[in-house]
């Protein structure tokens, strides 16, 4: 572990402001993913900014109808909310799909976004990494690929983005709210917030350096039936080959996002058109500019067999 300092931030303006000044600096939070990162000496944080304190931690109704949930709501708080469970079933699903129960206990709403986009590639500190050293390379291109991205890939970096929560999140159109530096705040879609790898994939996501994530407003409920499958290679505690979200309307409308085979959860509006088509049609739109490796080509069927599934269940 690399020495570092620490600061307990005592409002979401100075947190903003602390990590633009400081270079290096970090926010910690629940640290699932931060701390192991760190013992791995893959993030080596110089300052770490504690925002545990800031009151960020409640999930309220918005003027229109939504929810407003805090960027401190632990996800398994968040999963057993009435409200979540009533009227975002997607997105209670998709969070019980994640992880391990200890790791929901702690883990954030925000934390789970930011979240690093990795493979085991990433984890490796003696493969080249364009996410650990940009342009060092990308060994997971001539390795073994079978979990990595088949689509919105680049030559540059072929991770997935591992969260179910992000995957629910982008089938609803959540919006993730911050704060900057100077204490501004602003808006941003669920489907401008995480990158494509391109050729600078350590740079994850749309915020601007020391911005903070304070919370993720879901707008009214969608009504219509919600359903989350995860595909993986044990019970739990593993990453998506593929999942599926969708929500679908009675007369067989709906939204379609899916997980494990991109950069960032995938959702092509356009494909969402054939939904009544079946799975066969929405798979055709939706995965139509893959480009996957021979080991895991295998995805784009599943991910076709997967909402075939999961909209004949949302379908009864």
């Amino acid at each position: 572990m690399k020495p570092f300092t620490y600061q307990r931030a005592t409002s979401p303006a100075e947190a903003a402001a602390a990590a633009a000044a400081t270079p290096g600096a970090r926010f910690i939070a629940g640290g699932t993913n931060l701390l192991d990162l760190m013992k791995l000496e893959i993030e080596q944080p110089a300052h770490l900014i504690d925002v545990n304190t800031l009151g960020l931690d409640r999930i309220e109704p918005t003027a229109d109808g939504g929810l407003k949930i805090g960027a401190l709501v632990r996800n398994t708080d968040l999963a057993a909310d009435e409200r979540v469970r009533r009227d975002y079933g997607v997105l209670s699903r998709a969070l019980v799909a994640g992880a391990s129960g200890q790791l929901r206990n702690k883990a954030t709403t925000a934390g789970n976004l930011l979240q690093r986009t990795r493979c085991p590639y990433f984890y490796d500190t003696a493969q080249a990494c364009n996410k650990r050293h940009p342009g060092s390379g990308c060994a997971a291109l001539q390795g073994i690929s079978r979990q990595l991205a088949v689509i919105g890939v680049s030559d540059h970096c072929i991770a997935t983005h591992p969260s179910d929560m992000a995957v629910a999140l982008r089938a609803l159109d959540a919006t993730v709210e911050t704060v900057k530096p100077d204490g501004s705040t602003r808006s941003i879609a669920m489907a401008d917030f995480h990158r494509l790898p391109g050729d600078t994939p350590h740079i994850e996501t749309g915020l601007e350096s020391g911005e903070l994530i304070t919370a993720v407003t879901l707008p009214k409920p969608l009504g219509g039936t919600h359903a989350y499958h995860k595909v993986r290679d044990r019970a739990s505690y593993a990453f998506a080959l593929v999942s599926v979200a969708v929500v679908v309307q009675r007369d067989g409308s709906g939204r379609v996002a899916v997980g494990g085979v991109a950069h960032k959860p995938w959702r092509v509006e356009a494909a969402e058109a054939e939904m009544p088509r079946g799975a066969k049609a929405v798979n055709a739109r939706l995965m139509a500019e893959a480009r996957p490796t021979p080991a895991n080509a295998f995805k784009v069927t599943l991910v076709e067999r997967t909402l075939g599934a999961v909209l004949s269940e949302a379908k009864g």
